[in-house]
């Protein structure tokens, strides 16, 4: 319920497909960062759409995108980044993606985004875009549990992970929330 104290009425909605979890960046006013887990797709754009109105709403308008657990993007998804991204900058505001996975910065390159988003290659630098460092909250380095074999691994940030007991690929969201990859 932290994103709810951020954001009021964040986690009435939910979306399985896609976990939001939310960071404000106390150094640089109306900045955030926007921890996303999962894919951005056809059928999940609308509540991706909704949860991003209530951030504008509250008044962040730098948003700095974590995409390290985000596996797939449609066009539509792109679509949705597009909107967004049109809207910060008709407010004044802006958002940076960072740590995009190749597979998924390949889909916004193949559909020409490339020159038209701002990509970073760590959090960090998408934040000092905005002009400033992020709040140190992190829950790394953290021991989590394979949800197939048990096999317990350190993980030092979040990401994506092949475990070393059964081969499973699991993601740690920003958060330390583990779930199949």
């Amino acid at each position: 319920m932290i994103n709810n104290s951020i954001v009021p009425g964040f986690m009435d909605e939910k979306d399985d497909s896609l976990l939001i979890n939310l960071e404000p960046v106390e150094s640089i006013p109306g900045c955030i960062i926007v921890n996303l887990c999962g894919y951005v797709d056809t059928y999940n754009t609308a509540y991706f759409t909704k949860q991003m109105d209530k951030i504008i709403t509250a008044g962040f308008l730098k948003i700095a995108f974590n995409c390290s657990t985000v596996n797939y993007v449609s066009s539509t998804g792109i679509s949705a980044f597009t909107n967004l991204h049109d809207l910060l900058k008709g407010k004044g505001g802006n958002m940076v993606l960072s740590q995009l996975q190749p597979k998924v910065k390949e889909v916004f390159q193949l559909l020409g985004f490339t020159d038209y988003f701002t990509f970073e290659d760590t959090v960090e630098k998408a934040v000092a875009f905005f002009g400033g460092k992020p709040s140190v909250n992190s829950v790394f380095p953290k021991v989590v549990e394979c949800p197939v074999c048990s096999h317990k691994l350190k993980a030092t940030k979040s990401g994506r992970f092949r475990c070393p007991g059964c081969k499973s690929i699991i993601a740690i969201n920003e958060g330390g929330e583990v779930m199949m990859g």
